[in-house]
């Protein structure tokens, strides 16, 4: 019943900027991690970010010190800040958080697009 609305995607050139967010349309109790993953065509999905509920983040070596994840939870929302932008990280990006005994939510996805 609950959905993840996924926003912020875009198209942007080599240096830019973007912030993803991913609102659920519900409170979503017991969440144990919160995290933003990416597939780009012809490869595995890749795990970018995540937050879990003691407030400990992780990122991948890939995006440190461009990306910022964070969270909102009067809003329900976690976040994507993406600076310095590169061709590389072009892909689709899927919001996911997970909860206590009853698994997995996900957004639908985002495309992101970095022009060089």
């Amino acid at each position: 019943q609950v959905q993840l609305i996924e926003s912020g995607g875009g198209l942007v050139q080599a240096g830019g900027s973007l912030r993803l967010s991913c609102a659920a349309s519900e409170r979503i109790f017991n969440i144990n991690v919160m995290r933003w993953y990416r597939q780009a065509p012809g490869k595995q999905r890749e795990l970018v970010a995540t937050i879990a509920r003691g407030g400990s983040i992780n990122y991948a070596d890939s995006v440190k010190g461009r990306f910022t994840i964070s969270r909102d939870n009067a809003k329900n929302t976690v976040y994507l800040q993406m600076n310095s932008l590169k061709p590389e990280d072009t892909a689709v990006y899927y919001c996911n958080v997970n909860q206590y005994f009853t698994g997995d939510y996900w957004g639908q996805g985002t495309q992101v697009t970095v022009s060089s």
